[in-house]
C-alpha cells in the first residue's frame, strides 16, 4: 500500500512488498512485430508508435534472449549494484506469434538465477487461450505480470489513434488475467490530440473498473517519422506544457484507489527522434515538479477517489 516516503503506491514499492528487496527491469527484445502493422489489421501500427515498436531502449534484437539479459544488467548494474531482475518484453506486440516461440523465449529469460518476474507487453487482442495457459504455467515459476495498451478508452480516441480492438476486448484481456492471477498494467496516454482532462480521466476510472492492478501514465511524445508526427505538421494541435502536465498527473494520481499500482508517471523518448514536447527530455525535472506539486498540495494518491463501488 502507500508508502509514508511517497504520495504515491510506486512500483517499487510494490516489488519490494513481494519481494523484499529491490527489483531491477530489464528491457529485451523478442523481435515480433504486431498485427497494428504487418497488415493484419492494418500497416503502420498506432499512429504515436515508434519505428522500434516503442522498444527504444531494449537490447538488440539481434541477440539472443539470454546474451540481451546479460548486456542489459551489465549495463543497469552501474545504477543499481543489488537485487534481483525482471525481464521486460517491452518492443512490439510480445505474444503476437505461435506458442512454441514464445515458450522457448519466455523459458530462456526466466532461466537465470537471479530472474524472480517477467514482464510481458502486448496487446489485449493478442491474447488467446494457448497464451493464457503458457502465462499461467510460468507464473507458478516467477512472478507474471502483462501490459496491456488501452491508451484510450474514448472509442473515437481510439479509432483516431489506429489502434484497431474496441474497448469490450480490453475489458476480456484483463477479466482473463484475473482468473488465472496474473496482474495486469495498462497503459494510459496523456494528451492526445482532441481529448479534455475529463477524457483522460475517463480513461484511467475505465481501466481500474475493469480490474487492472496497475497503471502507466505516458505523456504523449510527437516521434519524427510517425503517422502523428506527419498528422501535426498538416494539422498543428496543442501538446502540454510541463506545468500542465503535472497538474493533469497530480489529478489523476489523487482520484486513483490507493491499492492501485503506478508503473509509470511520465515516459521516455529518444532525443534523436523526439519533436516534441522537447522539455519532457529532462526526465528529473518532470518528476521533481510531480513531487513539488504533491508537497504544495499536500495531498496524495486516493484523497478523492470514489471508493464506494
Amino acid at each position: 500500500m502507500l508508502n509514508s516516503k511517497h504520495p504515491f503506491y510506486s512500483a517499487n514499492d510494490y516489488y519490494k512488498e513481494i519481494f523484499g528487496e529491490k527489483i531491477i527491469k530489464l528491457s529485451v527484445d523478442g523481435g515480433f512485430t504486431c498485427p497494428n502493422r504487418d497488415g493484419t489489421l492494418s500497416y503502420g501500427g498506432c499512429i504515436f508508435c515508434s519505428s522500434k515498436g516503442s522498444g527504444n531502449f531494449a537490447a538488440d534484437r539481434n541477440l539472443s534472449i539470454a546474451r540481451q539479459y546479460e548486456q542489459m544488467k551489465e549495463k543497469m548494474s552501474s545504477k543499481w549494484n543489488s537485487g534481483k531482475y525482471m525481464v521486460y518484453f517491452q518492443a512490439y506486440t510480445n505474444t503476437y506469434a505461435p506458442v512454441e516461440k514464445l515458450r522457448r523465449l519466455y523459458y530462456e529469460a526466466i532461466e537465470p538465477s537471479d530472474v524472480v518476474a517477467l514482464s510481458i507487453a502486448t496487446r489485449p487482442d493478442c491474447i488467446n487461450k494457448a497464451v493464457l495457459e503458457l502465462l499461467e504455467e510460468l507464473s507458478q515459476k516467477v512472478y507474471v505480470t502483462v501490459e496491456l495498451g488501452l491508451q484510450t478508452s474514448n472509442e473515437k480516441s481510439a479509432r483516431f489513434i489506429n489502434r484497431c480492438y474496441d474497448n469490450s476486448v480490453y475489458e476480456k484481456a484483463v477479466y482473463n488475467m484475473n482468473s488465472i492471477g496474473i496482474d495486469t498494467i495498462t497503459h494510459i496516454i496523456l494528451g492526445l490530440p482532441n481529448e479534455t482532462c475529463d477524457t483522460m480521466h475517463n480513461s484511467v476510472k475505465y481501466a481500474v473498473s475493469c480490474g487492472t492492478k496497475g497503471i502507466k501514465l505516458q505523456l504523449l511524445h510527437i516521434i519524427k517519422g510517425t503517422a502523428l508526427y506527419d498528422y501535426y505538421i498538416k494539422q498543428p494541435f496543442k501538446y502540454f506544457t510541463l506545468d500542465e502536465y503535472v497538474s493533469t498527473v497530480v489529478n489523476i494520481i489523487e482520484e486513483l484507489p490507493p491499492n492501485i499500482v503506478i508503473h509509470r508517471i511520465t515516459g521516455d523518448a529518444d532525443k534523436r527522434e523526439l519533436f516534441e514536447p522537447w522539455w519532457s527530455l529532462d526526465k528529473r525535472r518532470v518528476l521533481n515538479s510531480i513531487s513539488k506539486e504533491f508537497i504544495k498540495r499536500g495531498t496524495f494518491q486516493g484523497i478523492r477517489a470514489d471508493l464506494t463501488n
